[in-house]
């Protein structure tokens, strides 16, 4: 990964997001300014992949996993949560969006310092405002925690929050997991958070557990390796025993069909054992 620009796979999800407000209309995920912060980048290789036509299952995936966030996020709304939290926002436009803003809800968005300042350079020069209501919370984990760097940007661990936490997960350890995952329990009730995970690949059919090794392949010689892995039963445990009280667990291939009626992922894109959850405390 290189330092001051966001990880390769980040700016792959941004180009699918993208690719799919352009060739599939938005139809699962409608993001405006999806399009426009790529706008300086249209050199980069992440997006001719993404606008590939062969690549549509993989375009509906990541769109719905970004519809099935956001939909947490209005759901945390209903039940009173003013606070969200973008944990390695990448080039996510939510927080530039934020259709909550009306109703008070403030959205703060974490990310090593040096590619916060990337993204608001690529906001100035697509000339994409940046709202009151999101604040930049800029977070060097090798020198600060993540509940000092929110506390130092405004947030308010004495009230509810809803985190964001997409394409992070498996390139973190186990132990890293845990603790955020227990730092987010442990804020009030009615808190909660969305995150993906892959499970361990032992577990993989052998045709893609071949698929998933050379992805990982590709993955550590990108400087992103695969660090972790939880299989839905030992996640499921450890998400009760942190206090998290209600759980939905959805594996990738069945995620497009919630948006997309009867739409099922092709067997030349499987999904190699990706979960999204969405897990809270009803208090």
């Amino acid at each position: 990964m290189q330092i001051g620009r966001p990880s390769t796979t980040a700016r792959g999800a941004a180009a699918f997001r993208a690719a799919h407000q352009e060739l599939e209309g938005g139809r699962v995920f409608h993001d405006p300014l999806a399009l426009r912060i790529l706008a300086a980048d249209a050199d980069d290789p992440v997006l001719e992949a993404a606008f590939h036509p062969g690549r549509e299952d993989v375009r509906l995936s990541v769109a719905a996993r970004a519809r099935f966030a956001e939909d947490a996020v209005a759901a945390a709304v209903v039940r009173g949560v003013r606070q969200a939290v973008a944990l390695g926002a990448g080039l996510d436009t939510f927080g530039c969006r934020n259709p909550y803003e009306a109703d008070g809800l403030r959205v703060f968005e974490v990310d090593h310092p040096a590619t916060q300042e990337w993204k608001r350079d690529r906001l100035a020069a697509a000339e994409i405002p940046v709202p009151p209501s999101l604040t930049f919370a800029p977070v060097d984990f090798e020198r600060q925690g993540l509940a000092d760097g929110l506390t130092a940007a405004g947030f308010d661990p004495a009230r509810p929050a809803f985190f964001i936490w997409l394409g992070v997960v498996p390139y973190l350890t186990h132990t890293a997991v845990l603790d955020t995952l227990g730092f987010i329990a442990g804020l009030p009730d009615g808190s909660g958070v969305v995150f993906d995970y892959g499970e361990p690949p032992d577990v993989l059919p052998p045709e893609q557990r071949a698929v998933h090794e050379a992805r990982a392949e590709w993955a550590a010689k990108a400087g992103e390796p695969f660090l972790s892995f939880f299989t839905p039963e030992e996640l499921a445990g450890e998400l009760r025993r942190l206090g998290f009280s209600e759980t939905e667990d959805i594996r990738y291939r069945d995620l497009a069909a919630r948006y997309e009626s009867g739409h099922r992922m092709g067997d030349e894109h499987p999904d190699l054992g990706a979960h999204v959850i969405h897990t809270w405390s009803q208090g």
